[in-house]
């Protein structure tokens, strides 16, 4: 018994020494938090018409329209005074305040069908160019192209309803 009682002694003082380490401890909490953004969306809201050309029987050319809608022409494609509707395509942005966001052009041409003839549209440029930034949450980008015209191409009224899109996102 009276080892037992020194037992216990000697077990009860090394309690009272023994030292409890933690491996671990938790931090304090993070806040946590997110901003939901107006999406950004484009729509169109002028088509682009390169308007009336002439084009020599021998030899063809392009029409380049600007995305301010200015126009020339080269090789045998002629500008007529009677210029019938002239206009860059615009697109109207919007989004989010004064974000910044880039636009990304077509990069392959497509073309404008008369029946079975065909003039190919491409070089696509715009204003602004590769990145714009909202006013007030809106902006709009024209774009202009080049018209390749064939050498005694075929009169008539050429069109294309599906082809010419703009992507835009923000930056």
């Amino acid at each position: 018994m009276k080892n037992f009682t020194k037992l216990f002694a000697l077990a009860f003082v090394m309690i009272g020494f023994t030292t409890i380490a933690s491996a671990q401890t938790t931090s304090p909490a993070a806040a946590a938090s997110a901003t939901v953004i107006t999406p950004i969306t484009v729509s169109k809201t002028t088509d682009l018409s390169f308007g009336n050309l002439a084009v020599q029987s021998a030899t063809g050319g392009t029409l380049v329209l600007t995305p301010a809608a200015g126009r020339s022409a080269t090789g045998g494609v002629t500008l007529p005074a009677v210029t019938g509707t002239v206009a860059a395509a615009t697109f109207k942005v919007d989004g989010e305040g004064t974000s910044a966001y880039s636009i990304t052009l077509p990069t392959a041409s497509f073309n404008l069908t008369s029946g079975l003839n065909t003039m190919a549209v491409g070089s696509f440029t715009s204003t602004p160019s590769a990145n714009g930034a909202l006013v007030a949450g809106t902006q709009n980008v024209n774009v202009g192209a080049t018209l390749t015209v064939a050498a005694a191409q075929a009169a008539g009224s050429y069109t294309n309803t599906a082809d010419l899109k703009i992507i835009v996102n923000y930056n």
